[in-house]
């Protein structure tokens, strides 16, 4: 059913206030970037820092490689290029090494074959960081709001904690947008992050501390969570994988804000890395319980599943329109789909996409199933304390006395369905380019078969200093 001639000028007016706000938001980017001799960090040149976390933890577990190596390796580079690129805004260096340490003296007192050490610990030493929304034992948990910038997280969150007993060892917690409510990673508390493919260029949001800090090889798994696009924007925006994985399979808890009422149904926590290989075990330990919902285990045939592909929705002339570049990467998967593979692929217009995002405001806006009423942004902006204004917050900014960053002051997954985010490559001016892959509910197996697929067709992520 099209929308009526009221919802199409609310349409057109929250567009057009979107498209005023990029333009001074874009000049804001502009006067207030980095400056730094050069564009990029430099490449990675250890070892260590080029293997996957199942890679890193089999070497581990095999006493190949001593854990405090691994650490140290990650905190060499962290303390290299996280100046340049602010993804993780507190570090936990101190505790990481005594836990690498830990795991050292374990495997050298304890002669346990290595299978019941990967059952036990399939992530034992790997490195991971953890973005700052979601608690993490000792270290702050404001998701950039300056009203929360004192709260100090006294426990971990779920799916922190089962990581951590799976082994990982966290290194520090990465920077988000303001509340996790925008593309953007820049907040009043931490700054802004810049990616690593181009320190001038954003990092999406809200997860776009954890995407810089993995594309910059200064951790190599990390924890997003994703109600709008949150883990898929970042991982393209830096051009590593992220997943979002079928609602309700991997626990919220322990993260702020958190979802109530309708939004419940939307909010997804959900692992990203650097390779695909280890996304499917990390959902596995990330999700508990939760797992036996989906299939993971089962035998993927690609060139028996049928693909459809679109360039985009429509578009708007309020919005920019889709890069050539990301067509023409995305036609390049098609071909080699098709020729290749020898799979069914099938090019569809589904004209009513372009109503996306009023489904989705209007589902985020919904009472849940216990009647709850969603949280009020404006509250959220508060932290439940005084009111705020976001008009008078809006001429304030324009003055630069704001404490709120502008996109919070006007907010932009309906279907619930999992998704994948693949990097491609680098365009000709060295950016990431990226494909979403979707699957029906449940189906998670499928877009990350698909997710390894693609990487070992076009080489997944691209450590950045060498274009």
């Amino acid at each position: 059913m099209a929308p009526s001639f009221t919802a199409r000028i609310q349409l057109f007016l929250l567009r057009a206030l979107g498209f005023l706000i990029g333009l001074v938001g874009r000049a804001a980017l502009v006067l207030s970037g980095p400056k730094f001799a050069s564009k990029t960090p430099p490449p990675v040149t250890e070892p260590l820092l080029l293997l996957s976390g199942m890679q890193l933890a089999k070497l581990i577990r095999q006493r190949k490689v001593k854990c405090i190596d691994v650490v140290q390796a990650y905190i060499n580079r962290i303390k290299d290029v996280n100046p340049m690129i602010n993804g993780i805004v507190k570090y936990r260096f101190e505790e990481a090494m005594k836990e690498a340490h830990a795991v050292d003296q374990k495997l050298a007192e304890k002669q346990e074959d290595e299978a019941t050490l990967e059952n036990k610990w399939p992530f034992l030493g790997v490195p991971l960081t953890v973005k700052e929304a979601f608690q993490l034992q000792g270290m702050p948990n404001s998701s950039g709001l300056m009203n929360r910038r004192d709260a100090i997280s006294k426990t971990d969150a779920t799916v922190v904690a089962l990581l951590k007993e799976a082994g990982a060892i966290p290194l520090g917690i990465t920077n988000c947008s303001e509340l996790c409510m925008w593309y953007e990673s820049s907040n009043k508390i931490y700054g802004r992050s810049n990616n690593p493919y181009d320190l001038q260029h954003i990092v999406g949001g809200s997860s776009g501390g954890e995407g810089c800090t993995l594309a910059a090889a200064c951790s190599v798994i990390g924890v997003g969570s994703d109600i709008g696009g949150s883990i898929r924007m970042p991982a393209f925006f830096n051009g590593i994988f992220g997943h979002k994985p079928s609602p309700g399979v991997v626990p919220n808890k322990g993260q702020f804000p958190m979802a109530v009422g309708g939004q419940e149904l939307f909010q997804c926590t959900g692992p990203m890395c650097r390779y695909a290989e280890d996304l499917a075990p990390m959902l596995k330990v990330m999700a508990g319980p939760g797992i036996k919902r989906l299939k993971l285990d089962t035998k993927v045939h690609l060139k028996d599943l049928k693909f459809y592909w679109m360039e985009h929705d429509g578009g708007s002339f309020l919005m920019s329109k889709v890069d050539q570049d990301l067509i023409l990467a995305q036609k390049k998967v098609v071909v080699h789909l098709e020729t290749i593979l020898g799979a069914s692929v099938q090019h569809v217009k589904l004209k009513k996409m372009k109503y996306s995002f009023q489904l989705w405001i209007t589902m985020m806006s919904a009472k849940g199933h216990d009647g709850k009423e969603p949280l009020k942004f404006v509250d959220l902006l508060g932290d439940h304390g005084k009111h705020v204004n976001p008009l008078w917050e809006l001429i304030k900014w324009c003055l630069g006395l704001s404490v709120y960053t502008i996109p919070s002051i006007g907010v932009f997954n309906a279907l619930g369905l999992p998704v994948t985010q693949c990097p491609l490559g680098l365009n000709v001016k060295g950016l990431p380019l990226g494909i979403q892959v979707v699957a029906g509910p449940f189906n998670d197996h499928l877009t990350l078969a698909v997710a390894q697929y693609l990487e070992k067709t076009f080489g997944g992520w691209v450590c950045p200093g060498k274009f």
